[in-house]
């Protein structure tokens, strides 16, 4: 039975190259997607799959009722694009100026089209239901999956799954890691304002540079001296501006940065040690300060039933592929919302493959991946979606 699904998504693999193009070449921003779930939304319909649009404002979910009782799985595509220029010189190079998908997610969408297809004309082998998850705005906080969540996307729902081209691996690989697999985001912005004066009299200014300087010195000794050490945690300050005159010293000065953190309680404490720092080192100096700090997406923590049923069932079924260990990455995702509503996991499929250019990282400007990737993702997510309403099913074996 799950050969001929997987046989079922070799065969849409032109179909799927199509959809991925089209998106492609007609990108749309977090937030202002707008053809987009429509075109997914049409699709859905026209399997004859039940569909509900603007969930969350501008999600599409769908729903694939199974013949028998079982358990609800839900599937996760998203599909906002990027604010990049797209510089790959391909014959489906975004038609959008400044926007591109840098990061897969048109191939996410295709890919997830193409296995409710799949899934839809074998409905009556299922014992359960499926969850089409078509989210909107994955790359811009507050993200679209908290969003949907507020607006029921995961009401029964009893688990969920999802899956990531990634350019990092190749073709026919995979990687699902256990537990913490991906870190939380934070951020700040800081103005700090300073007195400014003369170059040649420092003594009668408050100078903003120093302070600043000063306040990114501190914030790294956070990490080396406040953390634990086997709990990773990252400050970055990404930018700070400054002054325009080399002669003349700056009275304001801005800062942003990112936090990425795994544990709950290592998040909280750094930023109580981020506001204390810029609070003394500024009033030190006697400058004064403007701090806007945000808490964005959670850590993804992949729960360890399903992370192993996910490796179990795509290992088994899937031949020639390999899964591969990775360590959790310090990039953040916000399927870390659907996860902590309920159980679930999510992987990566490799897409990278140099000899035609797909070799480049995520958000980069020529970002590309081997678009045989999307054969690979639909299969996983068959695998999975066949251990969960069918295959457990058949065993009589209880899955959580």
């Amino acid at each position: 039975m799950l050969t001929a699904w997987h046989k079922e998504i070799e065969e849409m693999y032109e179909q799927m190259v199509a959809w991925r193009r089209h998106l492609h070449e007609n990108p749309e921003l977090s937030y202002e997607e707008v053809e987009t779930p429509q075109m997914i939304a049409q699709i859905l319909e026209g399997y004859g799959i039940p569909v509900r649009t603007k969930v969350g404002g501008r999600g599409v979910v769908g729903k694939i009722e199974g013949a028998k009782p079982g358990p609800t799985i839900a599937l996760r595509a998203d599909f906002d694009a990027l604010p990049i220029q797209d510089e790959k010189d391909v014959s489906y190079k975004s038609k959008v100026d400044g926007v591109m998908h840098a990061c897969g997610h048109d191939g996410h969408t295709a890919t997830l089209l193409a296995v409710a297809k799949v899934l839809n004309q074998h409905k009556d082998e299922l014992a359960g239901n499926v969850i089409l998850l078509h989210q909107h705005a994955e790359e811009s906080s507050p993200g679209g999956a908290s969003e949907m969540i507020a607006d029921g996307c995961l009401d029964g729902v009893d688990y969920v799954f999802g899956t990531h081209l990634m350019s990092g691996l190749p073709v026919g690989t995979y990687n699902c890691t256990k537990g913490y697999a991906m870190a939380s985001i934070d951020a700040f912005e800081l103005k700090i304002q300073g007195k400014g004066g003369h170059g040649a009299m420092p003594h009668e200014t408050i100078d903003a540079v120093v302070v600043g300087a000063q306040v990114i010195n501190q914030l790294q000794s956070i990490i080396s001296r406040r953390i634990d050490p086997i709990k990773p945690a990252v400050i970055t300050v990404g930018s700070f501006h400054a002054g325009n005159a080399s002669n003349v010293i700056a009275d304001t000065a801005q800062l942003s940065a990112t936090i990425r953190t795994f544990d709950k309680d290592v998040r909280q404490s750094i930023e109580h040690d981020i506001k204390q720092v810029i609070k003394h080192v500024s009033a030190s100096y006697g400058a004064t300060y403007e701090l806007k700090y945000e808490n964005g997406f959670p850590s993804l923590y992949n729960h360890e039933l399903e992370t192993d049923n996910v490796i179990q069932s795509i290992t088994s079924t899937i031949e020639g592929i390999q899964f591969v260990d990775s360590p959790p990455s310090m990039a953040s995702e916000d399927f870390a919302y659907y996860v902590q509503k309920v159980p679930g996991a999510f992987f990566f499929t490799g897409g990278r493959n140099e000899a035609i250019g797909a070799s480049y990282p995520h958000h980069h400007p020529k970002f590309d991946f081997d678009e045989r990737a999307m054969i690979y993702a639909g299969k996983g997510l068959l695998s999975v979606a066949y251990k969960y309403l069918v295959e457990t099913v058949k065993d009589s074996v209880e899955i959580h």
